[in-house]
């Protein structure tokens, strides 16, 4: 009965034994290590890609193997590719693949180990692998075979050679260009572009009278500043003499402008407006101070001079266009974003001038 009783229990430990055994080799196969090379066969310093890819669940934790400069003596590792993660089976598992690009310098048949990893701390392997480095053939039966260094040899320049180097040259001159004339610009304190409006002729009484408007409805100038106020006004009826009559009044004094219009008007008629330029002349040179009145009645005086000397003209004939540019300086933020555009236009012209001389240098 004793031994009976040893027998029932050392088979019931087998059982659990085995048990535990099957349960191990099921999660065992839960882990997949493989391992493959794109190409068996090698010259010296030619490369090949190891790729590792390791099959596990989703839960389990996987440690690759590190590599410094070699996986064996003979066998460098040029560079370690990111490792790159596929879920399958609704993410219950993972396929992680890492790939090794390797190379030598040596000729030899090398056998490559197989790769370690740990999943949850435990290891598996890959299977080993083979690579065959052949060196580059030497004909060692004809010796006498042997070829020297080369002569240089000039290659002729073509337009793909050049044609960078002209157009980089071409645009430098137009930034040049551009930014001289942004200068000149910036340095006048005038518009980039200039406002032209054009507006029809006005004939010379039409012209002289909107002036004297103007300067009539500027009352202040006839009482703070009498000598501006006669110049502006002498000069107006200067304008319209020489546009009238065709004698240069503005070059020409007012004793002599009396006596050009005693030739065409008798002199009882430019009374008034003698007595004008007489004014006038007082105010300029001899700091006459006239009374407001005074100012006032001369004003009137060249008002009935143009319009008793006016020459209408012809209601069928066309108004011939004048162009009149208006020019504003520029504000502060104009100044600014001029300046602007002249230092980028510098610093793209160095960088173009940069590449022009590189090109030329490489080409030479």
């Amino acid at each position: 009965m004793k031994v009976l009783h040893i027998t029932k229990g050392a088979c019931k430990f087998f059982a659990i034994l085995t048990l535990a055994l099957s349960s191990y080799t099921v999660s065992a196969q839960h882990v997949t290590v493989n391992a493959s090379i794109d190409s068996l066969q090698l010259l010296i310093g030619e490369q090949a890609k190891i790729k590792l890819e390791v099959s596990m669940d989703a839960k389990q934790r996987l440690q690759l193997p590190l590599f410094q400069d070699t996986i064996i003596k003979g066998v460098e590792v040029v560079d370690v590719a990111k490792p790159d993660t596929q879920y399958l089976n609704d993410k219950k598992r993972m396929l992680i693949s890492q790939q090794y690009t390797i190379t030598s310098f040596d000729s030899a048949l090398y056998y490559l180990p197989p790769m370690e990893v740990l999943v949850d701390g435990q290891k598996y392997m890959s299977k080993a692998l083979a690579l065959k480095v052949y060196s580059i053939p030497v004909d060692t039966l004809h010796p006498e075979k042997f070829f020297g260094p080369k002569d240089i040899r000039k290659i002729p320049i073509t337009w793909e050679d050049l044609s960078t180097i002209v157009y980089l040259s071409i645009l430098l001159f137009a930034f040049g260009a551009l930014g001289f004339y942004l200068y000149k610009r910036y340095k006048d304190n005038k518009p980039i572009i200039k406002r032209i409006k054009i507006e029809p002729k006005l004939p010379p009484h039409q012209e002289a009278l909107k002036k004297i408007e103007e300067i009539k409805a500027d009352k202040n100038l006839r009482i703070s500043d009498p000598k501006a106020y006669y110049t502006e006004l002498t000069d107006v009826l200067r304008t319209y003499m020489e546009k009238r009559f065709g004698f240069n009044a503005m070059e020409m004094t007012s004793g002599e402008i009396i006596d050009m219009l005693s030739r065409e008007k008798d002199k009882e008629s430019i009374k008034d407006l003698v007595e004008l330029f007489h004014t006038a002349d007082l105010v300029k040179f001899a700091k006459h101070s006239p009374l407001m009145n005074e100012n006032d009645m001369n004003l009137v005086n060249a008002v009935e001079f143009i319009n008793d000397t006016k020459i209408e003209p012809d209601p069928n004939e066309k108004p011939q266009p004048t162009e009149i540019t208006i020019e504003e300086k520029r504000s502060k933020i104009g100044r600014i974003i001029l300046m602007s555009c002249i230092g980028a236009l510098i610093i793209a012209g160095i960088i173009i001038l940069y590449i022009i001389v590189r090109d030329i240098y490489y080409l030479w």
